[in-house]
């Protein structure tokens, strides 16, 4: 199990740890891939990625918009994964926990969304453990599941 998992930026120092990242061929229809998101945030600044870091080592990747939407307080979450080899070791559990701090401790926010596929079943699972509720499918096809910050869970991790 991880001992130690933090969220850090993506600087000019770790991207490529986090670009190079890949997800089984299973799991990759789910998710636009790190390298891809990394770009969206260049040119989109209401973008924020986070590097996933489990004993100091990348471990996964993020990316949520602070302004989801066009809406001031709605925080999207567009991107979360864990890096297949570390799949399975509670690191998912603790960074998800953490990002809900941040975004959580935000003055502005009023409502947080994650998107997914339908057909993700362990995505749906693992949101739902976090209180996230299904509220509809975007126009791009993905699942919108809601979170309001004042009904967040308390989480053990």
């Amino acid at each position: 199990m991880a001992t130690s998992v933090t969220l850090q930026d993506i600087t000019v120092d770790n991207f490529e740890s986090f670009m190079d990242m890949e997800l089984p061929e299973h799991q990759r229809d789910y998710l636009d891939s790190n390298a891809y998101s990394i770009a969206q945030s260049r040119f989109y600044d209401d973008f924020v990625t986070r590097g996933i870091y489990c004993d100091g080592e990348p471990a996964g990747f993020l990316l949520y918009d602070v302004r989801a939407e066009d809406v001031d307080g709605l925080y999207g979450i567009y991107r979360f994964m864990v890096d297949f080899p570390q799949q399975g070791k509670g690191i998912g559990r603790k960074a998800m926990a953490l990002l809900l701090d941040e975004l959580h401790s935000k003055p502005d926010v009023h409502r947080i969304i994650i998107y997914y596929k339908p057909g993700n079943a362990v995505a749906q699972a693992f949101y739902r453990s976090f209180g996230f509720r299904e509220c509809g499918i975007d126009d791009n096809g993905e699942m919108i599941a809601e979170i309001i910050p004042s009904r967040l869970p308390d989480q053990q991790v």
